[in-house]
């Protein structure tokens, strides 16, 4: 059952009111933060608005409208004519705002509609140049609307604006656009050695105000790769958000000093956030690389497991599903079946190997359908599949087998306007298996359904065999052939 909280999202396509609400109260709550948060100059330490809400126009397609980023700003005007007494500069300042959002946004947008989605380090990267180019632009507008406002020149305010919006952007964004609402409330790990890499991550920060210096500043950065690896994707781009915004905080507050005597002269913030933010990419890289070979491997998996062809297992994959089995303690009895489509190579010399493949697809659906979930299904290479029951005896295994070979002759493929009768010879093995041996018995079973596969061809197909025990009904064929 899913949580209310996996249900609940704040913005919906049917319901422009709410979400107009809903960006207007984000945006005044952010601007408040952001306000809290500035420093005697006027500008702010750390503005998390323009990339929270960048990442929220960029998560919802449908938010992307003239109206929804005019709410957006109207919240912005209104907050500062009640805050503060910038007048016209008000104006000049909040579009900048809305300039990083609106380009952060769209750019981002278009890389959803060029299907750029799976997680990987060029899209890390893309987001990287992205915040820097919504940066520059954003800076350019912000510094020309300051200057009225504060005593500083262009080019410093044009500085202090970029690092800014550049740090904040990249340390925030991420989070943005990868966090996800459980689907369901999992207990928390109890295991100590998972929260290693957040410990070593909190020690080096720790380590970056002991030692100082501008080197200091990087020392989180092999903690953050050690939880991009060990996290996902979601969890690291958090850490990596707390542990940037907080050295920028320390920084600020000369906490961590990293001032230095150096030929070229540059503000001290200005330095550290974008040295924070050039190592805020790198866990991100680490770790969508990581999502992306798990995500590889995840599919060369499914591959292997199953028949690209039939979407029945594959040999190995079938030996991978016994595998799992042998996990459940308990004695079973099983029958193996082998089985052959009759003259398969007529279909393909006939009408083609295309026919040849429709035929395999429809031959495997039609005998998952009659195995159900009582049995594997799997395609053992060619026209030959197996199937494996746990069918209580010998009997009942034979009279599956049966029920197979029946639906297969009574469900003729079309081809081309063309109607192929197709028939199926099968061969069975069957006896008891304790659980730890499933693996070894279905082996010597299957060499035993070949060997039966083998007379029922030889005895002119489309005929199950099998081996029964004297006190059991012997068992007849469709065509009039018993069992051996």
């Amino acid at each position: 059952m899913r949580s209310s909280l996996s249900a609940f999202t704040l913005f919906r396509p049917e319901s422009p009111l709410r979400n107009a609400a809903g960006i207007f109260l984000l945006t005044t709550l952010f601007y408040f933060i952001g306000a809290e948060l500035r420093l005697v100059e006027a500008l702010s330490l750390f503005w998390p608005l323009n990339g929270v809400m960048a990442g929220v126009f960029a998560r919802y397609a449908f938010l992307n409208r003239l109206h929804y980023y005019a709410v957006s700003y109207v919240a912005m005007l209104v907050y500062d004519a009640v805050t503060t007494s910038w007048g016209v500069a008000s104006l000049v300042i909040n579009l900048s705002n809305m300039v990083f959002i609106i380009t952060v946004a769209l750019l981002v947008l278009r890389d959803k509609q060029l299907m750029r989605k799976t997680p990987d380090p060029i899209n890390a990267l893309r987001l990287f140049n992205y915040c820097l180019i919504a940066a520059l632009l954003c800076a350019l507008l912000g510094a020309v609307g300051s200057v009225g406002i504060d005593s500083q020149t262009f080019w410093p305010l044009f500085a202090d604006w970029f690092s800014e919006q550049f740090s904040t952007g990249v340390l925030i964004l991420p989070c943005m656009l990868t966090v996800r609402m459980p689907e369901r409330m999992r207990p928390l790990e109890p295991r100590l050695e998972h929260l290693f890499p957040v410990l070593a991550l909190i020690v080096s920060v720790m380590a970056s105000v002991v030692i100082g210096g501008a080197g200091s500043l990087a020392f989180p950065l092999p903690a953050l790769i050690w939880c991009a690896v060990r996290y996902s994707l979601p969890v690291t781009c958090l850490l990596t958000f707390v542990t940037g915004a907080v050295e920028i905080i320390l920084v600020a507050n000369s906490i961590i000093n990293i001032a230095v005597a150096a030929p070229l002269s540059t503000p001290m913030m200005f330095s550290a956030r974008l040295g924070i933010a050039t190592m805020a990419i790198c866990p991100v890289m680490v770790s969508v690389s990581v999502a992306a070979i798990n995500s590889l491997i995840q599919q060369v998996s499914l591959r292997a497991d199953y028949d690209f062809l039939t979407h029945v297992y594959s040999r190995s994959g079938l030996y991978e599903a016994l595998k799992r089995e042998e996990t459940h303690r308990h004695t079973r009895f099983l029958t193996v079946m082998l089985l052959d489509i009759d003259y398969f190579k007529n279909i393909n010399d006939n009408y083609g190997h295309e026919c040849g493949d429709r035929v395999l697809s429809s031959f495997a659906r039609q005998v998952q359908e009659v195995v159900g979930e009582e049995g594997l299904v799997a395609r053992m290479g060619g026209e030959e599949f197996a199937v494996v029951v746990n069918s209580g005896d010998a009997q009942k295994g034979f009279e599956l087998a049966e029920r197979i070979r029946i639906s297969i002759a009574n469900h003729p493929f079309t081809w081309q306007q063309q109607t192929l009768f197709i028939t199926v010879s099968i061969g069975l093995g069957s006896g008891k298996s304790e659980s730890w041996q499933l693996t070894d018995v279905f082996n010597k079973l299957m060499a035993e359904a070949d060997e039966y596969l083998y007379r029922s061809k030889k005895e002119g197909r489309n005929r199950t065999r099998a081996r029964l025990p004297d006190n059991l009904k012997m068992a007849e064929s469709q065509d009039g052939a018993s069992q051996v």
